[in-house]
Protein backbone atom coordinates (compact mmCIF):
# COMPACT_ATOMS: atom_id res chain seq x y z
CA UNK A 1 0.00 0.00 0.00
CA UNK A 2 2.72 2.42 1.00
CA UNK A 3 4.39 1.53 -2.52
CA UNK A 4 1.40 2.73 -4.33
CA UNK A 5 1.05 5.73 -2.40
CA UNK A 6 4.71 7.14 -3.10
CA UNK A 7 4.25 6.27 -7.02
CA UNK A 8 1.31 8.10 -7.19
CA UNK A 9 2.46 11.04 -5.22
CA UNK A 10 5.64 11.23 -7.69
CA UNK A 11 3.19 10.46 -10.65
CA UNK A 12 1.07 13.89 -9.77
CA UNK A 13 4.35 15.80 -8.50
CA UNK A 14 6.12 14.77 -12.63
CA UNK A 15 2.55 15.63 -14.34
CA UNK A 16 2.01 18.91 -12.14
CA UNK A 17 6.02 19.63 -12.84
CA UNK A 18 5.24 19.85 -16.49
CA UNK A 19 2.78 22.86 -16.35
CA UNK A 20 5.21 25.14 -15.22
CA UNK A 21 6.78 27.93 -17.12
CA UNK A 22 10.20 29.14 -16.13
CA UNK A 23 11.62 32.64 -16.54
CA UNK A 24 13.39 31.20 -19.36
CA UNK A 25 10.62 30.30 -21.68
CA UNK A 26 8.52 33.90 -20.63
CA UNK A 27 11.80 35.38 -21.77
CA UNK A 28 11.69 33.83 -25.04
CA UNK A 29 8.07 34.29 -25.76
CA UNK A 30 8.39 37.63 -25.26
CA UNK A 31 10.80 38.31 -27.49
CA UNK A 32 9.13 36.77 -29.93
CA UNK A 33 6.10 38.33 -29.51
CA UNK A 34 8.19 42.06 -29.57
CA UNK A 35 10.13 40.78 -33.08
CA UNK A 36 6.45 39.71 -34.61
CA UNK A 37 5.65 43.58 -33.79
CA UNK A 38 8.35 44.58 -35.69
CA UNK A 39 11.11 45.76 -33.37
CA UNK A 40 15.03 44.47 -33.75
CA UNK A 41 16.83 43.44 -30.32
CA UNK A 42 19.56 46.09 -29.50
CA UNK A 43 17.33 48.95 -29.26
CA UNK A 44 15.22 50.82 -27.37
CA UNK A 45 12.27 49.94 -28.64
CA UNK A 46 12.57 45.96 -28.34
CA UNK A 47 14.10 47.10 -24.51
CA UNK A 48 10.76 48.99 -23.85
CA UNK A 49 8.53 45.82 -25.70
CA UNK A 50 9.60 43.63 -23.28
CA UNK A 51 9.16 45.59 -20.09
CA UNK A 52 5.55 46.48 -20.96
CA UNK A 53 4.86 42.60 -21.30
CA UNK A 54 6.67 41.99 -18.22
CA UNK A 55 4.51 44.84 -16.27
CA UNK A 56 1.35 43.50 -18.03
CA UNK A 57 2.09 40.09 -16.70
CA UNK A 58 2.63 41.47 -13.45
CA UNK A 59 -0.65 43.67 -13.41
CA UNK A 60 -2.59 40.74 -14.48
CA UNK A 61 -0.93 38.88 -11.62
CA UNK A 62 -2.13 41.31 -9.49
CA UNK A 63 -5.44 41.21 -10.56
CA UNK A 64 -6.18 37.07 -10.19
CA UNK A 65 -4.45 37.49 -6.84
CA UNK A 66 -7.42 40.34 -5.62
CA UNK A 67 -10.05 38.44 -7.44
CA UNK A 68 -9.19 35.68 -5.51
CA UNK A 69 -8.16 37.25 -2.28
CA UNK A 70 -11.98 39.87 -2.37
CA UNK A 71 -14.15 36.09 -2.96
CA UNK A 72 -12.92 35.09 0.23
CA UNK A 73 -13.73 38.96 2.13
CA UNK A 74 -9.77 39.68 1.93
CA UNK A 75 -7.24 39.04 5.08
CA UNK A 76 -8.29 40.23 8.31
CA UNK A 77 -7.32 43.91 8.70
CA UNK A 78 -7.03 44.09 4.71
CA UNK A 79 -9.66 47.34 3.31
CA UNK A 80 -12.29 48.58 5.27
CA UNK A 81 -15.05 46.89 7.10
CA UNK A 82 -17.81 48.91 7.91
Amino acid sequence: MTIIRLAAGAMLILALGGCVTTEAEYRAMDEQRCRSFGFRAPGEAFSNCLLQLDLDRAAERRYRFDRFDASFGGPWGYGRRW
